[in-house]
């Protein structure tokens, strides 16, 4: 696939399969009829040139390929009725005609094709793992590598589970489930937006160090859901920690599109606007959660660290102490490794890097290169530098972004 083609089908393939869902398509159905507009747009794009409205073109050839594929199936049905059937007694089995369902107006409360997979995708008949995994393909159109990193997976077992999690759905209706199941999946939905928004905040894989078109669809949704059910304190967590997070996007690469990390970011080029966006529904959620009696939830807990940076006008003014009350009650919640290293990161500025390194050094995050290069700086500050330098050459080994690692290399030379 070309890269034009790719990016086109990277912004396009959630849509188009919602669309034919809500056509009254099964899941697999409706990935063979886009994959059939990929095909067509693969042989067709390059030698006829491109259409107006790329989108809009696959959208037309996937619908035709869904109306042939449903027309040629009820056709089948119609041939194996028994001749002897009075007009009436068919006329009552006949379907629908898929016409009719292509140009039906099903909008509802949602709205949106992508949120509406992505409530679809997350069904209770699924573990927690498979919902992530086949809604991350689905809907944010990740690969299996990138899913397998995003959830510290081997990539085998990522593309089983997204085989089984289709299987296990085979002959369920495809669609949206009414409000009270929205509610008791809403907790899915978050953790998958806010994956798929990490993928485009800090890319595992490629030449680029963000995927902001990523980022700022991850976003849109996560701002469309808070809309939607704005009594529910995390959906409006949710969107801060996008809205905080998406904030410092403009700082995060130079001129040259060269990293540049957090500590080292100037904050006169954050965007204001979103951190602002980002602390109002930060407040909203609090007060939902008070009203509701109970302590804020992880992805609260989350927007609540992001508030602390963007408070810091300078990053000499972080409250690494408060960074690191966060944390403990994140990790209560939320007892990951990666979330274990964050704190380590935290101690290591509020009390020193002598009593986080042995904490960090404990952690099972082999192969993780952030685990590797977040060592190496703890090393380098208490003057241990071959042995920072060695944690380096890890990180450099186990990346798989290349504007990671040229990060990386220059941080080695410059030790």
């Amino acid at each position: 696939m070309t890269p034009p083609i790719e990016a086109v089908w990277r912004l396009e393939a959630t849509h188009l399969i919602g669309a034919l869902l809500r056509a009254g398509a099964d899941l697999a159905l409706a990935e063979d009829c886009v994959q059939d507009a990929l095909v067509a747009a693969m042989q067709r794009w390059p030698s006829e040139g491109w259409p107006e409205r790329p989108g809009a073109w696959l959208m037309t050839v996937a619908k035709h390929r869904l109306l042939d594929r449903m027309r040629h199936a009820q056709m089948a049905a119609r041939e194996q009725q028994a001749l002897g059937d009075d007009a009436d007694a068919r006329a009552a089995h006949v379907a629908p005609d898929p016409l009719d369902l292509l140009l039906a107006n099903e909008a509802d409360q949602v709205g949106d094709d992508a949120l509406r997979l992505m409530f679809i995708a997350c069904h209770p008949k699924l573990a927690r793992e498979a919902q992530w995994a086949l809604t991350l393909r689905l809907v944010a159109g990740l690969s299996v590598a990138e899913i397998a990193r995003a959830l510290f997976a081997k990539e085998a077992t990522i593309a089983q589970r997204i085989t089984r999690a289709k299987a296990q759905l085979a002959g369920e209706p495809f669609e949206l489930p009414p409000p009270p199941e929205r509610a008791a999946r809403l907790d899915a939905v978050c953790t998958v937006l806010y994956l798929m928004f990490n993928e485009g905040y800090v890319a595992s894989s490629g030449v680029e160090w963000t995927r902001p078109t990523l980022c700022h669809e991850a976003l849109r949704l996560a701002r469309h859901l808070a809309a939607l059910l704005p009594t529910e304190a995390e959906a409006q967590a949710l969107q801060a920690l996008m809205e905080l997070q998406a904030s410092r996007l403009p700082a995060r690469t130079d001129a040259q599109g060269r990293p540049v990390l957090l500590m080292d970011q100037d904050r006169r080029r954050w965007d204001r606007l979103l951190v602002r966006r980002g602390l109002a529904a930060l407040e909203r959620s609090h007060r939902l959660t008070a009203l509701k009696s109970r302590g804020p939830g992880a992805l609260a807990l989350q927007a609540e660290l992001a508030a602390v940076h963007a408070r810091a006008t300078r990053v000499e003014d972080t409250d690494w102490s408060e960074l690191l009350r966060i944390y403990d009650a994140l990790l209560v919640l939320q007892p990951s490794p990666v979330v274990a290293l964050n704190r380590a990161v935290a101690l290591s500025h509020a009390v020193g890097p002598a009593q986080a390194l042995p904490l960090m050094e404990a952690l099972p995050l082999a192969g993780y290169p952030w685990w590797a290069s977040a060592r190496a700086d703890l090393l380098q500050r208490l003057d241990r530098i071959e042995d920072a330098r060695e944690a380096l050459r890890q990180a450099i080994a186990w990346t798989g972004n290349e504007r990671d690692r040229v990060l990386l290399l220059e941080r080695l030379g410059r030790m």
